[in-house]
Parts: C-alpha cells; structure tokens; sequence
C-alpha cells in the first residue's frame, strides 16, 4: 500500500507529518517526491545502496570546428541562448531550433544530466531520493522514476511518499496510481483555497482521500469551515493536530515527532494514522 502526503501549498508541515507516518511503521519504504526541496532524507542516517544519473532533457552543444559563425542559429534561438556559437546553457531550453538551422550541422543536441537518484539503506527501511543540480527544475519524469526505483522494495511493506506541494506536474506524478493521498492543509484563507484544488485535482485520478487540519487551533473559524468543506464533499477529515512548539524542537534537531512523549501533535499523529489505516485497511 502505498501513502502519498500531499499539500495545496508549501509551509503546512506535510514531510514532518510524513516522516512521523513512516516512523509509526516499522521498515516503511519511503520516497520524497518533493525534488526541488527535498528534506525528508535528513532525518535519516544510512549507506547508499545504489546511484544512477537521471537527464531531464537535453542542451544544445556547437562544435567549434565545424561552426562558421554564420549567425542562423542565435537568429532562430528564442531563448537568446546562443551567440557566436557559444551556449548559455541556463538559458539553453533544448528545443533544437539551432540545430535545424544550422547549415554546417555543427550544433547537436545532448543528453544533460540534471539530477542523482539515490536508494539509501536507512536501517529502518528503503528511501528512495533525488538530489537535483544547480539551476534544474525537478520533472514528473523524475519523480516517477525514483517511485519505480523503491519498488523492488515494497513487497508487504507500505509505502509513505512525501509529494511536492501544489497542483503542478511534479504532483500529479506524486500521486498516479498510488492508493491514498493524505492532503495536509492548515486553518488560513491561503490554506482552504490550496485545498479545495488539490481535492479537486485527486478527484480526477479516483484516489482514496484523507485530510489533515494541522495547527488547527491558530484560527478556529477557519478549521470549523475546513471541516464543513469535508463533510459537504464527503472527505474523511483523518486528523485534527494542534499547534505544538516541540514540532520546532523536532525540527531542529531531526528527530521525527513521534519520539517526544510530551507532544500533543505526536498523539494526535498517532492517533490519525489508527484511523487512516482503519479505513484503508477494513476490507
């Protein structure tokens, strides 16, 4: 079985709340899908059982041999990212108008790699992660590779997958073909309206959907018209976390929630995952 948490916007606690599902499950395989800011590995210690190049795309590079400064390509380019048949590869959006043009088939597309992926023994399960270069954009395309790359590890185990935020491509490969998503929201007008899309977005794929209300006593107004939004729209509210300063003390020193007794949101956690798993798991 496999967990996706999920968040209409960034800021809701959505991997701290991922990170402290993977640890009430013993040897979880866990994904963070969430590749422009990935941080659900910090909380985790252990010995990379594998590491493969990912390319995203491809850039355009110019033989300076062949090339007779003619000027087509920087002339085709949209992107302003060629002239005098040097490259500015930031710019570069490889879309291979240049190499159309040019008559001396000194300009050729190549593979460029963009990111590592990574499968790490973490020593309570497998997490399957990516680490993106400097000034790449994390793709659907990645992410659905480093879901694929957790699978030969997911035989009787569940899975909890930390999805970026948002409603945007790197989501949408977040949550194809998993079987439930948990939407962490939080009681703000930004919040509510994030949630209404995301919901509307999981709708379309047919998947199980749990909604979490975290530091849901920092505006009740808003949690209790959080809630009516779930009842009107036949949603399991899963959770309802209260504002919880360990969180914080969680946070900074990477020590997943669950493991400070004295914290409210860690019962509350707890508490929501026997629920979520109560509903998934009744047949």
């Amino acid at each position: 079985m496999e967990l996706t948490v999920i968040s209409g916007k960034g800021g809701t606690g959505k991997t701290s709340i991922a990170v402290a599902i993977a640890e009430l499950e013993r040897n979880t395989v866990k994904v963070d899908c969430d590749v422009d800011a990935p941080n659900f590995y910090l909380y985790y210690d252990g010995n990379d059982a594998s590491c493969e190049d990912f390319s995203g795309g491809k850039k355009v590079v110019v033989d300076e041999e062949l090339c007779i400064s003619c000027g087509l390509c920087q002339d085709a380019c949209q992107f302003s990212a060629i002239e005098n048949g040097l490259v500015d590869f930031l710019n570069c959006e490889g879309c291979g108008a240049c190499v159309l043009v040019c008559p001396t088939q000194a300009a050729s597309l190549k593979e460029e790699k963009t990111a590592d992926i990574f499968v790490t023994d973490t020593g309570k399960g497998i997490l399957s992660r990516a680490e993106v270069e400097i000034g790449s954009e994390g793709s659907g395309k990645l992410i659905t590779i480093l879901r694929k790359a957790a699978k030969p590890y997911t035989d009787g185990k569940i899975t909890v997958s930390d999805g970026s935020p948002g409603i945007g491509c790197p989501v949408i490969s977040s949550i194809t073909g998993t079987d439930a998503v948990l939407i962490v929201t939080e009681p703000t007008q930004s919040g509510m309206e994030d949630l209404g899309r995301v919901v509307t977005l999981c709708r379309q794929f047919k998947i199980l959907i749990f909604v979490c209300i975290n530091k849901v006593d920092i505006n009740k107004q808003i949690s209790t018209e959080i809630e009516e939004y779930c009842l009107e729209k036949n949603l399991l509210l899963a959770g309802r976390i209260p504002y919880d300063d360990t969180v914080l003390r969680s946070i900074n020193e990477l020590k997943p929630i669950i493991f400070y007794s004295e914290s409210p949101a860690n019962e509350a956690i707890r508490q929501m995952w026997k629920t979520i798993k109560k509903e998934i798991f009744k047949d």
